[in-house]
């Protein structure tokens, strides 16, 4: 019989008689990381620094920074998940498949944190403090704070902290205009409504009642386009202008559209929530010389 780890998932029987705690697959790993939302949130930062007139070595070590802190986070998710999500039948996430054993994605998760702190402060001492709030934020999602009504909490603060984290690696530290980081919080708070929308039903089976679950599905799919729209006026209206104005009125029409077609097409206030979100992304990166 297979030895089991502390999580509940095999750590033994891996294939071509490889250690127990080695993936079976090379792509196993990476697909623990939340591969989508890491990838988008990298992007999105290093689109900033460019933005926001960084040099090129100050974006790729910004870039590196929020790559290695967004795989901690992801990693510590599937990590600290893995006998909810065996639980539930999870057959997509590597963990619950056994293709990965929680204690590898753990151990993948610290070495990534431990690369994360010092890239972070390489960045600036200040900034990388900033991202490191930031990126305990997620960890202490995945730890606990998921499971209680203030589970949105970490996410715009941890939204919050990219624009901040960008402009105070600038020389002269210039700090990030409010509108910005009250922006990009918004934006993580409803990251956090689609995040979990998909999974309401298996989190309250498994116990779990963040804010979301208490909302209901009905509840999620109404409220989520609010605070993009919300960050879209702020992004429009911090600094005036006719693009922006187009695009806080592409906001409003597609979260009114989301919501009156959502009540024979479930699935339409969360696309209307992506159109909404692209078009916050894309003013974000657009205002990114205008951060401070």
């Amino acid at each position: 019989m297979d030895a089991r780890d502390e999580a509940g998932i095999t750590v033994g029987g891996s294939l071509g008689g490889a250690p127990g705690w080695w993936p079976r697959s090379a792509g196993a790993l990476p697909r623990a990381c939340h591969p989508g939302p890491t990838a988008a949130v990298t992007l999105l930062v290093a689109g900033l620094a460019v933005a926001a007139g960084q040099d090129g070595p100050g974006c790729v070590l910004a870039t590196a920074a929020v790559l290695t802190g967004q795989l901690s986070i992801g990693w510590s998710n599937d990590a600290a998940d893995a006998a909810r999500d065996v639980a539930a039948g999870r057959r997509t996430k590597p963990v619950a498949d056994g293709a990965v054993t929680a204690r590898t994605v753990r151990g993948a998760a610290l070495i990534a944190l431990a690369l994360c702190v010092p890239l972070s402060l390489l960045y600036g001492a200040l900034a990388g403090a900033v991202h490191l709030v930031g990126v305990a934020a997620g960890w202490a999602y995945n730890l606990g704070l998921k499971a209680t009504a203030a589970s949105w909490l970490p996410y715009a603060v941890g939204f919050a902290s990219l624009p901040a984290f960008v402009t105070l690696g600038l020389p002269g530290r210039p700090p990030p205009a409010w509108w910005v980081v009250a922006a990009a919080a918004l934006v993580g708070v409803g990251a956090h409504l689609g995040n979990v929308l998909p999974d309401i039903a298996d989190d309250l089976a498994a116990g779990v009642r963040g804010w979301p679950q208490r909302l209901g599905p009905s509840g999620v799919r109404l409220l989520l386009p609010a605070p993009l729209v919300a960050a879209t006026a702020l992004l429009a209206l911090g600094r005036p202008g006719g693009a922006g104005v187009l695009a806080l009125v592409v906001a409003l029409v597609a979260a009114a559209g989301g919501a009156l077609l959502g009540r024979h097409r479930p699935k339409a206030p969360f696309l209307a929530a992506v159109v909404v979100a692209a078009v916050d992304v894309v003013l974000l990166l657009w205002r990114g010389t205008a951060l401070t």
